[in-house]
């Protein structure tokens, strides 16, 4: 066994990391400057496996972990608050002596690399990629008068997430990755079946009480934001536009025939953008 200096993180066993209460499963695949991949919602390390393997066969290091009760991570019955779910992401970091790290981060797990950044600062990250992301917030607020109704919210929760998850998946896909093969669908679901129920009612919830406008003003690293103009996830005006005119230094990039799973059906335009933002010079 190998301990390192951060006294939540070590490593027991291959391809795990032990953070605090949870083991945390993650893919470790290349050599070079270290790009660490964030989920989103219901997603895992697996979801990440294209972008992955077109970076690390260009000579980088990509990385990518199983939130805690999501994919092969294990389900502690809590920790599901930004808070221990960024300082999951710095165990990872830490326990893998991760430095001069790009974040790339979807959707939720953008909110948890934000978190990062506010509770562990960027001594180690070099740059962000943020796609669909869900910052600075999506709940109607008098700071965010056209956010979504938290009743809504909470009637998804209550009536689809609790009540017939796998209807909802079905249903749902289709505005997630418009056009996609039957087989992608399947494979989609699956990843999204295999997650703790709690772990999906407790990080929606983190995600519904978010409001990260002072923490993304806060941000000293450079960022890529990329977004879908057809995304119903986490619409353009909401989120991404929002995002981009609060952090300092950042590029946003708009593909207008593009939802929420972007990274999936726009493999190549989004590989091409994250490997030019790794190799350029900031």
């Amino acid at each position: 066994m190998t301990v390192f200096r951060h006294d939540r993180a070590y490593t027991s066993a291959p391809n795990t990391i032990i953070a605090g209460d949870v083991n945390l499963y993650y893919r470790d695949w290349g050599k070079g400057r270290p790009v660490l991949f964030v989920s989103g919602w219901s997603l895992g390390a697996d979801s990440w496996g294209y972008q992955m393997m077109a970076l690390c066969r260009r000579g980088l290091r990509c990385i990518a972990f199983d939130r805690r009760g999501h994919g092969r991570s294990s389900d502690p019955g809590g920790g599901y608050d930004l808070d221990t779910l960024a300082d999951d992401i710095a165990a990872v970091i830490e326990a893998l002596d991760l430095r001069d790290v790009v974040l790339v981060g979807h959707s939720m797990g953008c909110n948890e690399i934000v978190r990062y950044l506010t509770r562990h600062g960027s001594a180690r990250v070099r740059q962000v990629a943020l796609l669909g992301a869900m910052t600075p917030g999506i709940t109607l607020s008098p700071s965010n008068p056209h956010g979504v109704d938290p009743a809504l919210l909470e009637q998804f929760r209550s009536m689809e997430l609790l009540h017939d998850f796998p209807r909802w998946i079905e249903e749902n896909l289709e505005p997630f990755v418009p056009g996609a093969g039957p087989r992608m669908r399947d494979w989609l679901a699956q990843m999204a079946l295999q997650c703790s129920l709690q772990a999906l009612h407790d990080c929606n919830v983190a995600v519904q009480e978010s409001d990260m406008g002072a923490e993304l003003e806060a941000v000293d690293v450079p960022v890529l934001l990329i977004a879908g103009a057809r995304d119903v996830s986490a619409p353009l005006d909401l989120t991404a536009r929002r995002t981009a005119a609060l952090v300092p230094d950042c590029r946003l990039v708009v593909y207008e025939d593009a939802a929420h799973g972007m990274f999936l059906t726009h493999v190549e335009q989004v590989n091409g953008e994250l490997l030019e933002f790794v190799r350029a010079d900031h």
